[in-house]
């Protein structure tokens, strides 16, 4: 199956991401896009978190509760978003002038793919090694790591988002870095013409 974007990890960032990908399909430049983002939530910190400093959230949500709540969101307001569950990234390879993602059950295509499976050592994913880092803002002793980029980007096509691109752990930081990677390639496909989604009510 081949993807114009393919996103891995189902967390804030991921999920972010999808959702602002998922309104630019509706626009001229994203017509007959396609979008995946394989959703593996289980290592996600969301799972064990309880939100109180978090924009737009109920104070005392859990973090698995917004966690199925934003799937949902994803699934109902972007049905064209596919949505690969029960999946594991095994390895990101070149493959011609996209990538190659291998998961435990079946290999895609992408143009392009965005990294979001946050900053726990060791990285799982084989074919990222060589852009493996220690984390710049995150404590030593915790053994944290990044992915090296410049605004989000790794090399062309390969993008990182939330703690994996250097940020700290924090809910509203990890959704900003995921919209702001699906931003950069919705100017892609808008030939370079700085765009974001935006919905209005007149």
């Amino acid at each position: 199956m081949q993807y114009d974007v393919l996103i891995i990890g189902g967390g804030v960032a991921g999920i972010s991401c999808a959702l602002v990908l998922g309104s630019g399909l509706e626009k001229s430049f994203g017509e007959g896009k396609r979008v995946g983002i394989v959703m593996h939530q289980k290592a996600s910190h969301l799972q064990s978190a309880k939100l109180y400093n978090a924009f737009g959230i109920i104070p005392g949500k859990s973090g698995a509760e917004i966690l199925l709540e934003a799937k949902d969101h994803l699934r109902g307001q972007y049905p064209g978003v596919d949505i690969l569950e029960k999946e594991k990234v095994k390895s990101v390879t070149e493959a011609g002038s996209g990538f190659k993602v291998q998961t435990n059950k079946a290999a895609y295509e992408a143009k392009m793919v965005v990294i979001a499976t946050g900053y726990n050592s060791p990285n799982r994913i084989s074919g990222l090694e060589d852009y493996v880092i220690p984390h710049t803002r995150a404590k030593l002793e915790k053994n944290r790591i990044e992915l090296k980029n410049q605004d989000h980007l790794v090399k062309e096509g390969l993008y990182v988002a939330g703690t994996l691109a250097g940020w700290r752990s924090q809910f509203s930081i990890a959704a900003g870095s995921g919209a702001a990677v699906a931003t950069d390639i919705l100017t892609v496909w808008n030939g370079g013409e700085h765009t974001k989604v935006h919905d209005k009510l007149y």
